[in-house]
């Protein structure tokens, strides 16, 4: 049996369905990439909106601070989030 997440629990980026809000937590590791995330803006505190998934879900895209980024899923993976 399937449970729907409540909005206190952290997920991953990849979790979210389009339309979804959330908030940035942290990242599972801090690799080159979530350094990369860091320095575009994407801190913890950040809201950001799941504009679009791909079908297969590779890329999707957010939105946040006014502008629009698609992640690959190893890096949806990586960014830890809440729904808000």
């Amino acid at each position: 049996m399937s449970r729907e997440p409540v909005a206190s629990e952290t997920l991953t980026l990849r979790q979210l369905d389009v339309g979804d809000c959330a908030t940035v937590v942290g990242y599972a590791t801090r690799g080159a990439y979530a350094n990369t995330l860091l320095r575009l803006g994407l801190i913890p505190g950040t809201r950001f909106e799941v504009l679009r998934k791909a079908p297969l879900g590779d890329p999707l895209e957010i939105r946040f601070r006014g502008f629009a980024l698609a992640l690959r899923p190893a890096e949806a993976d990586d960014m830890l989030v809440k729904r808000s």
